[in-house]
């Protein structure tokens, strides 16, 4: 052997090396069974699976969600980046919610695509995705000024005989006869919640609250007194602050003394906020400040003292996956636009798991197929081609986890395509070798003129396929840039596995001695 295929004997070992260790997390991840993954340590896991091959949404399952985001709200400045927007910040949001290689993409003028592979809790995507976020400081209004609220509207309802369904009593006071507690906040139990709300909803109720309050409901199912039920709040219209002076926010438990395991949000302030929170602390001791999330109370907090660190938090009824989320929410940002769902598809485990099956049992079988053909025609040629190919597919599938690329039941097709041309390639090789020994060459000559001869074919052929999966991946959706880009890396490889390597084998083959009869 001489130094020249001691270098490419060096290159393909190396290559070779190099595939099997970004392979390696892979095996391990797909060989694990949940409770062994569930076994190792988070972030243990959390870095196993960024390097292991992504999955596509149709191999694991997951959302596909379509949004339109309602701009009917913004002024013709505001609405002319507002898409764009609010795609930023939801992936923002998704990215810090941990889904592997999701799909964010405009569509049209006013709609965006998302692909959450992974995903199948609904609830939980609806409310990450949709939830708007606008967080904002509230100060509450004095007990005084609440009571004398609910009065005025006690009075107009009584003089437009809203409760004519009720005893003489509760006709003089609508709302307030619903309430467990009359004072600011106000408390309405869960069986009046009905009652209440078609009360305030009743037309000109606006005029009687004074322009500079509005009433608020508190976040749903909390309690007073052991009675389960929603908390009214007269608060100031104007915020005194607004989530854009949040810094930063954490999931966090034993926030709220009164609930040491219940979970909740701590949140610390940008410089600005800081002082901004400092100022509105020290001017307010002793009075309620609420928190208001999506134009409901989250949490009240009473301020104690001035504080001037900037550090504050939400309590409520969270849990442990509730606090999370809308810790990442609030670092994300607000939305800039409401968006509706249009339409949505669920993608089952259960059919991602059938793809797979079907999809490798069909490049299983076609690889089969090949591999006889292979050897039966080409005999011990066939097997070197065999082993060439096999190469390629170690090299792609290296090449897609270490790229952290997606991996599609499209491109699964892409890889049983590369299969094909990295025998095809061979197949053009072998035939120039065969025609040059029919001319009555050298084994020797008619190894390095099939080589030559069949150079410029397989690399125009290649060219021609890399140009049409370029413009595949920069037109095409989701999965068919899979297709194109596990195309492309075949591509890549097959030229290094079909031709560097296959030639490395002749030619050491050749170098042992004079050989009367090339199998092939």
């Amino acid at each position: 052997m001489n130094r020249s295929d001691q270098w490419r004997l060096a290159g393909v070992i190396l290559a070779t090396a190099l595939a099997v260790w970004y392979l390696f997390p892979s095996i391990r991840y797909y060989s694990m069974t949940p409770a062994q993954r569930e076994a190792l340590p988070a972030a243990e896991l959390s870095k196993l699976r960024k390097k292991a091959i992504h999955l596509g949404l149709d191999l694991q399952g997951g959302m596909h969600l379509v949004l339109e985001v309602d701009k009917s709200r913004l002024s013709t400045e505001e609405a002319k980046d507002a898409v764009e927007r609010v795609k930023e910040v939801l992936d923002r949001r998704i990215d810090a919610f941990g889904v592997a290689e999701p799909l964010i993409q405009r569509e049209g003028e006013d709609r965006i695509t998302i692909q959450l592979p992974g995903l199948t809790d609904r609830q939980r995507a609806m409310d990450l995705i949709g939830k708007t976020a606008l967080l904002e400081f509230k100060l509450v209004r004095t007990p005084d000024e609440g009571r004398n609220v609910w009065n005025r509207v006690d009075a107009y309802l009584a003089a437009r005989g809203a409760a004519g369904g009720l005893d003489s009593a509760m006709r003089k006071a609508p709302l307030t006869s619903h309430m467990l507690e009359v004072d600011n906040p106000a408390f309405v139990r869960q069986e009046d919640l009905p009652v209440v709300q078609k009360l305030l909803a009743t037309s000109g109720i606006d005029s009687i609250i004074p322009p500079d309050s509005q009433i608020l409901w508190s976040s749903p199912d909390q309690g007073s007194r052991g009675v389960t039920g929603r908390a009214l709040y007269v608060v100031r219209r104007e915020p005194e602050m607004t989530g854009g002076s949040i810094a930063t926010a954490q999931a966090q438990v034993g926030l709220d003394q009164s609930n040491p395991g219940g979970w909740g949000v701590s949140m610390t302030m940008t410089p600005k906020g800081r002082a901004e929170f400092a100022r509105v602390t020290g001017n307010n001791v002793g009075r309620y400040l609420s928190i208001v999330l999506d134009s409901e109370v989250a949490s009240a907090p009473t301020i104690r003292e001035r504080i001037p660190n900037g550090s504050a938090s939400i309590t409520g009824n969270f849990n442990v996956e509730s606090s999370k989320d809308l810790a990442i929410v609030l670092r994300a940002g607000a939305l800039p636009a409401p968006v509706h769902v249009i339409d949505e598809r669920s993608v089952g485990p259960s059919l991602g798991s059938d793809s797979i099956q079907e999809g490798v049992m069909a490049g299983l079988v076609g690889t089969a197929l090949v591999i006889v053909f292979m050897a039966v025609y080409y005999q011990l040629s066939g097997l070197i081609a065999i082993a060439a190919m096999l190469l390629n597919v170690v090299y792609v599938v290296a090449a897609l986890a270490g790229f952290g690329a997606t991996l599609t039941l499209p491109g699964i097709a892409g890889l049983v395509l590369t299969v094909g041309m990295a025998v095809d390639t061979n197949v053009l090789i072998f035939e120039r070798i065969r025609e040059e020994l029919r001319n009555q060459r050298s084994i020797r000559q008619s190894v390095e003129m099939g080589y030559d001869r069949a150079f410029r074919t397989i690399l125009d052929a290649h060219i021609t396929t890399l140009i049409s999966a370029m413009f595949l991946f920069q037109f095409g959706t989701g999965p068919i840039k899979g297709f194109a880009v596990t195309l492309s890396i075949g591509l890549i490889a097959n030229l290094y596995t079909a031709v560097l390597f296959t030639r490395m084998i002749y030619d050491y083959w050749l170098s042992r001695g004079k050989i009367e009869r090339l199998s092939i």
